[in-house]
């Protein structure tokens, strides 16, 4: 048997995949991940991250009821999570309470919204690289804030991770980066194959400069690699797998969301697909042969994630978790919950059987969030505007508080997604970046019915894949290659997955009552910066 592991390490829990060479998914297990939340900040630990993932390899594997040498090779994807650590490779806190455990800023952690202004204001052409404006997300803002307001701390570090190269780290012993992240997430320009000293000098980084890169990444290889001697040891046994596994650089777990799903059409090709990867916040990832500088969306990036191309990177802070929040929030949660677990059901599988159970066709689902419409930009919005501080803004309120209203506000927090997603599609499309359609992943996007309220609110036909779990695909794809099974990423992307269905927008009325409805949402969205504009000013 040849078969690959991936590695999916979320917001909230790690996982992990068996696959065979033709991609069909044999076992997988998942295991909660901590986080500390207070506000803006978030913050986790690297060795409670390691310790999930290696429980979720051994148990996944043996689920599989394989032999630890049948696995001939492993990939990992990650949140674009920054990782701390001291010179002697150990955690090293960058939380205000000190405790060494906290030594990991989540992605969605916007402590570093300050200096993310403060670089902007610098007008560095490298920002021309993140859509024109770095985002609080990014790890250039967030180091400064380390170097700002812990000193001893940023002095101390003997490394700063991303997250996917600290799980590469951890299980071979390689300080070697992918381009993947530094380039989406550290700034490395990859099309020049090099950091920008003077970015660093003009924003007070300069000593990360002066040091040659040393503690942020000097080896840099595409993803996929084939990483030094593969699996340690320790890790191999961490793992119960054998030492020497290859283990292949690591991707931004978008990415590999993207990587197990463009290639599925082999006939259209990664440049007339694009990823739209539907978890806890939503990333949309457009494929061209030459660079387009679009405002608003992040990149372009050289390879950073099909080798060749260059790549334009959207999406919403919040997605899943905007839904999940609005969820939560409502009166009727409680009554709902009670009914969803007499059904045997979750919360939100029991909502989207009732949307179902209600709509005459799948499309008729907007039909029940009545007036109500939401913008769901709970933690800003992340494109085409790159404005950490926008806010969510809701129309449609009434006194209701019963599930029908719930329902209602279901339906209105997909739709209204769907509508972000449109104004990505837009602000793409007037930069010459134009895929004709979008393939999905990621555990929010998985139901049938979420999948054509995507579309009709989009305007732009859905594709999903055969695999149910192809961002773990993606990362099993990379452990593919660095097994040399396939000779190169495409190839291994043409084999490995393959398109399952095609969810096409609807015309006629509803084609025309989404057009109205966004152009309400764009209203209310403008509402909501005009008074952040304001308010700013007084």
């Amino acid at each position: 048997m040849t078969a690959f592991v991936g590695v999916d390490v979320g917001t909230g829990s790690a996982r992990a995949g068996v696959f065979d060479a033709s991609g069909a998914l044999l076992a997988s297990h998942a295991q909660d991940i901590r986080m500390w939340r207070d506000g803006e900040i978030a913050e986790q630990s690297s060795d409670d991250i390691w310790s999930a993932v290696c429980a979720c390899v051994k148990e996944a594997v043996a689920q599989a009821g394989l032999a630890p040498e049948e696995i001939k090779g492993l990939g990992f994807d990650a949140a674009c999570s920054m990782v701390v650590v001291d010179r002697d490779m150990r955690p090293l806190s960058i939380s205000d309470t000190g405790a060494a455990e906290r030594n990991v800023i989540v992605w969605m952690d916007h402590r570093a919204k300050g200096q993310a202004e403060r670089i902007n204001a610098t007008g560095h052409p490298v920002l021309d690289y993140v859509g024109g404006r770095i985002s609080p997300e990014m790890q250039t803002p967030k180091l400064l804030w380390i170097k700002d307001n812990l000193p001893a701390s940023f002095d101390a570090a003997g490394q700063f991770f991303d997250l996917p190269d600290f799980l590469t780290w951890a299980a071979t012993g390689s300080l070697t980066r992918s381009a993947c992240t530094v380039t989406c997430k550290w700034t490395y320009l990859a099309h020049e194959d090099r950091w920008d000293e003077s970015y660093f000098n003009r924003i007070g980084l300069g000593d990360i400069a002066a040091e040659g890169f040393a503690r942020i990444g000097q080896h840099i290889v595409p993803p996929g690699t084939a990483l030094d001697n593969g699996l340690t040891a320790r890790a191999a046994t961490e793992m119960g797998l054998i030492p020497r596994t290859p283990v292949a650089a690591a991707l931004i777990d978008a990415h590999a969301g993207g990587i197990g799903t463009v290639g599925a059409d082999p006939e259209a090709g990664p440049e007339a697909t694009m990823a739209y990867v539907f978890g806890t916040s939503a990333c949309t990832m457009a494929s061209s042969k030459e660079p387009h500088k679009v405002p608003g969306v992040w990149g372009p990036y050289y390879s950073a994630m099909v080798p060749g191309l260059w790549l334009s990177e959207g999406g919403q802070s919040a997605a899943g978790e905007a839904i999940a929040h609005l969820i939560s929030t409502h009166p009727a949660k409680g009554v709902a919950q009670a009914q969803a677990s007499k059904a045997g059901l979750s919360l939100q599988d029991y909502l989207l059987e009732e949307v179902t159970r209600r709509s005459l066709r799948m499309s008729d689902a907007v039909k029940l969030a009545g007036r109500k419409l939401i913008v769901p930009d709970f933690l800003g919005n992340r494109a085409p505007f790159a404005n950490p501080e926008a806010t969510a803004v809701i129309a449609g309120l009434t006194l209701r508080t019963d599930v029908d209203d719930l329902i209602a506000t279901y339906v209105a927090g997909v739709t209204g997604i769907g509508y972000g997603l449109r104004q990505i599609m837009q602000a793409q499309a007037g930069q010459g970046v134009r895929p004709q359609a979008i393939v999905i992943s990621g555990g929010a996007g998985r139901s049938a019915a979420i999948k054509q309220m995507l579309a009709d609110a989009s305007g732009v036909p859905i594709l999903s894949t055969t695999s149910a779990e192809p961002v773990l695909l993606g990362a099993a794809i990379l452990g593919a290659v660095a097994s040399r099974q396939f000779a190169t990423l495409t190839e291994a992307m043409g084999q490995m997955s393959s398109i399952e269905a095609r969810f096409t927008p609807t015309g006629g009325r509803t084609a025309k009552m989404h057009q109205t409805r966004f152009d309400a949402f764009e209203l209310l969205q403008a509402a909501d910066h005009h008074l952040q504009r304001e308010l700013l000013r007084e």
